[in-house]
């Protein structure tokens, strides 16, 4: 079938929407009429090259949409479905079948080969190879097609346009507090950095009821947001030294948790520097492939950990539609990151997003 999608043709470029060929869905397969899909960090990676792509492709992984047309061995959707479409996973190894898709073995075939998982492509344009299958779906089209695997059902009666961004930064920043760390009501966790993925870590913290939750970033107006959405306290680092302030807020002992969601490696390390004894710090920023950094090796003899979380740890059938109903019960607001856009002002919302001009730019497809 004929879509629209915004394709990506050169390092650094700009988006263009062009007509091509989508493929009808295979048997696992699950076509979707795409209603918004969020702009993601990860979706400029492959355009600068961060991450080895081939051009041209079609990106976006945070699509919310409706059920088009189903594969005959789809069970879990239908026609009709309202969907959110989030990260693929092979479903069989043996980090799957114990029910933590986020560290499939083949998570990076499924997610960053620009291509289904047996090579073959999804679009095209005349002979022209147009690679998709971003995360799976790539969202950034007027249709797109999905593993059922990697498709949620979510309620009808919840505005459908607002809901991608749940496929992956929102699950991710509430999935790594909720899901990864775990705190216990009346602990304490301080969240560097105050884009999505770290502001809805500060909701993920206000959910599981943390007495002390501080927010550390450089933009105020992102952190007079963060104070909004429930930090108790907020830093810039530009003014304050966080690790200190930290233990004066913690009556010297540091933070229960902490959590990386901005890549910054000196903030990675100001976040292990943080924790307490026997505390737990997260990482879920990506730096540059072979980055390093140095940690106080003592400071871990002591009990504290540091641990990589992708996704939040999610299993997004059954975590995406918690969130759903958090955010309708009015205990996750999610919906006050959103910045929406009109589909053919995508390259205007990767711009604001990058210069953080938005928090969570979406874009809606008419």
């Amino acid at each position: 079938m004929q879509i629209t999608a915004a394709v990506m043709r050169e390092k650094g470029g700009k988006f263009s929407l062009e007509q091509i060929e989508l493929d009808e869905p295979r048997e696992d397969e699950v076509l979707v009429r795409m209603v918004s899909c969020g702009i993601c960090h990860t979706d400029t990676l492959p355009r600068d090259q961060v991450v080895p792509a081939p051009f041209p492709a079609v990106y976006g992984h945070e699509g919310a949409g409706i059920v088009e047309k189903v594969g005959g061995k789809v069970t879990k959707l239908k026609p009709g479905d309202h969907v959110v479409m989030s990260c693929h996973h092979c479903g069989t190894c043996d980090t799957c079948k114990t029910g933590q898709p986020m560290y499939c073995r083949d998570f990076f075939k499924a997610n960053f080969s620009f291509a289904r998982m047996d090579g073959n492509p999804t679009m095209r344009k005349g002979e022209e190879v147009i690679h998709g299958s971003f995360f799976g779906q790539w969202s950034f089209g007027t249709y797109a097609l999905g593993h059922e695997r990697s498709v949620v059902k979510v309620p009808s009666d919840v505005p459908l346009e607002l809901l991608g961004p749940l496929g992956c930064g929102v699950q991710t920043g509430a999935g790594a507090v909720i899901n990864s760390l775990g705190p216990r009501a009346g602990d304490s966790i301080v969240i560097y950095g105050a884009g999505s993925v770290g502001l809805s870590a500060v909701l993920g913290a206000v959910v599981t009821g943390c007495a002390v939750i501080v927010s550390i970033d450089l933009n105020e107006e992102r952190l007079a947001l963060a104070k909004e959405l429930g930090a108790t306290h907020v830093i810039n680092p530009t003014k304050i030294d966080p690790v200190a302030s930290i233990r004066d807020l913690t009556g010297g002992l540091g933070a229960k948790f902490s959590l990386e969601t901005s890549g910054n490696l000196t903030a990675l390390r100001q976040a292990v520097d943080s924790i307490r004894i026997m505390g737990e710090c997260g990482m879920i920023g990506a730096p540059a492939f072979g980055s390093e950094i140095g940690l106080d090796t003592w400071g871990l003899l002591l009990g504290r950990k540091v641990r990589g979380i992708c996704e939040g740890d999610a299993v997004p059938d059954l975590f995406i539609p918690s969130l759903v109903e958090l955010y309708k019960q009015g205990r996750f607001p999610f919906d006050k990151l959103v910045k929406f856009y009109d589909f053919d002002q995508i390259n205007q919302a990767v711009e604001d997003s990058e210069h953080g001009r938005a928090v969570k730019a979406v874009v809606r497809f008419s």
